[in-house]
């Protein structure tokens, strides 16, 4: 069930933290033995493969994933966003006509995925190290990279605090993905095996969404929703809302996988493996960020619509410090033990990566940060501004490796991505404490 209707004074910011907790202990829950899961799943590709091999491999996923990023919205924002009040006032019509609104989106989404990765292969795979033989196998997996987006199904249970049943089908993925490589790394460990088992675990946790979903009623609610038209009218904003979120998150979120293709294109597969390989064991500090985002977006967008700018910065405040101070621990952790963990994952050939570990490592802990920043502008409707900085990071991040990476190779695209992050957090943190203040119109 949703929250209780909200009051000017009476939504309570400590509450909106001990939700925020909540939710996000649920989703802590589930990632954390993911993360175990996921250094396994990664170990017997790339022990399977070599790094050579892994590294054509995390290019092909790579390129995949990046384009769903591209293609996808995030429907998920946008239930949120304008189903609080929906929800609160038990309007079940209009709850329908944004579910399924947002579902179009979803659905139009992978309609042009799907044309665009054709085009690429087409024009384009011979620059992405994909001969004949993967060709085919590259374009199924692509295509269902991008039919599996499962934002809506996202959005309707964030709406509906179902936490522990999201976080139960987002495990779907790593299990699926760990039992798979296993089982290919034993009986047929080509490429080809390890992308079939990548593309089922994306089926399988697609359907546990949409199963969850239909089991709550909501699936049903969604059937039956109107004239998506009147959903237009009823909330003149949105289409400005859904475009402005989906760039800032393909801005963000492309640019943890263009630097991949980058490397891989100049410096050639092996280098693309060993800057895969670091980048994940990092990349689970921005998967800790994008939780953060996901368990708190639901409450800050009641807090912002319950409280004045100075309750919102305290919550603000409390975000910023407890988040910076999570992603200095973790940090920690990286430097001191990443290298043996790095090397047991992958094999001494790999430890030669341990510097981007660091490097990307210390770009999670700033875009954790972030994160606040970044969540309270999109529940303001502010989500423009958070585009025009995340373009201005992507510049400053492209800048600084038309530099670094013909000097120091992989080891400077990931200081390009660090000084990109910190160019997001500082210009996040300005305007969005500007923008705060009590007597700001």
């Amino acid at each position: 069930m949703v929250s209780a209707p909200l009051t000017q004074n009476g939504f309570g910011l400590g509450r909106a933290g001990r939700a925020v907790a909540r939710n996000l202990g649920w989703l802590l829950a589930s990632k954390g033995v993911l993360a175990i899961l996921s250094l396994f799943y990664l170990g017997f590709a790339a022990r399977a493969l070599g790094v050579t091999g892994f590294g054509r491999f995390a290019l092909i996923t790579g390129a995949a994933q990046a384009l769903a990023t591209l293609v996808a919205f995030q429907s998920w924002k946008v239930i949120v966003q304008y189903g609080v009040g929906l929800a609160c006032a038990e309007d079940d019509s209009g709850l329908a006509r944004l579910f399924k609104g947002a579902a179009i989106l979803d659905l139009a989404s992978a309609v042009v995925g799907s044309v665009v990765a054709v085009i690429i292969l087409e024009l384009w795979s011979e620059q992405l190290g994909i001969g004949p033989t993967l060709k085919r196998a590259t374009l199924i997996f692509a295509v269902i990279q991008v039919i599996t987006i499962r934002s809506t199904p996202l959005g309707i249970l964030r709406l509906r605090d179902q936490f522990p049943m999201a976080a139960m089908a987002d495990s779907a993925t790593a299990v699926t993905r760990f039992l798979g490589a296993g089982i290919v790394m034993l009986v047929h460990p080509t490429v080809q095996g390890f992308m079939v088992v990548w593309a089922l675990a994306e089926i399988v946790t697609a359907a546990i969404y949409w199963t969850i979903v239909a089991r709550s009623g909501d699936l049903g609610l969604l059937w039956r929703g109107g004239n998506v038209g009147r959903l237009l009218r009823d909330h003149p904003g949105i289409i400005g809302f859904a475009l402005s979120t989906n760039a800032s998150a393909t801005l963000a979120l492309s640019s943890k996988q263009v630097p991949l293709l980058a490397v891989g294109a100049v410096l050639g597969p092996a280098a693309a493996g060993v800057f895969r390989l670091a980048g994940q064991l990092a990349q689970g500090l921005a998967k800790v960020s994008q939780l953060v985002a996901r368990a708190a977006f639901s409450e800050v967008v009641r807090a912002v619509q319950g409280s004045d700018r100075r309750g919102v910065r305290r919550l603000l405040l409390r975000a910023v410090g407890a988040s910076s101070l999570g992603g200095l621990l973790i940090l920690a952790v990286v430097v001191a033990v990443g290298e043996p963990v790095l090397a047991l994952v992958a094999g001494r050939r790999v430890v030669g990566g341990y510097p981007i570990l660091v490097a990307m490592a210390a770009a999670g802990c700033v875009e954790f940060a972030a994160t606040a920043f970044d969540t309270v502008m999109t529940a303001r409707g502010e989500a423009g501004i958070v585009f025009a900085i995340r373009c201005a990071s992507v510049a400053v991040l492209a800048a600084v490796a038309v530099i670094a990476v013909p000097i120091f190779g992989a080891t400077g695209m990931a200081v390009a991505v660090l000084i990109g992050s910190l160019a997001a957090v500082l210009l996040m943190a300005v305007t969005c404490w500007w923008r705060l203040r009590p007597e700001a119109a």
